[in-house]
């Protein structure tokens, strides 16, 4: 079970995980050992997660989120796949966690007499500018 918050928990079922030659630092042990681990979490399928943060899962995942409604995360950055797992899934964690948090709606402003002034007076004295910009008329 992994836990991602004291309401939510991930269970077994819904992850699965696979191993397999990694392509980083190791040596001849890279060419033995599969140390590599590929993590699948069948998100669309949880009863864990709720709509919302499935669809921001889904949004923050991007090419990570599979057809299915998988989370698919792959680790080899070292040697060890006891580490790469754990990696991994504090990977998995940390993006649950950003789909938790529910980002703020905006507010729509006008713009201030003030800001509309400046403005205006800014595109007056640029035109201005422009104005004075002309044929020079002088001698043949």
């Amino acid at each position: 079970m992994l836990h991602i918050t004291d309401q939510i928990a991930i269970e077994d079922w819904e992850l699965t995980e696979q191993f397999m030659r990694a392509s980083g630092p190791g040596g001849q042990n890279v060419n033995k050992v599969s140390s590599a681990v590929e993590l699948r979490f069948e998100a669309e399928r949880s009863p864990n997660l709720p709509l919302p943060v499935k669809t921001r899962l889904r949004r923050l995942a991007g090419r990570r989120w599979t057809k299915e409604g998988a989370v698919v995360l792959q680790c080899d950055e070292t040697r060890s796949q006891t580490r790469n797992r754990e990696i991994v899934r504090d990977r998995l964690a940390d993006l649950i966690r950003q789909a938790l948090i529910a980002p703020k709606r905006r507010v729509a402003t006008k713009p201030t007499l003030g800001s509309k002034k400046r403005r205006l007076a800014a595109k007056k004295q640029r035109g201005e500018v422009k104005a004075l910009r002309g044929q020079v008329e002088g001698e043949d």
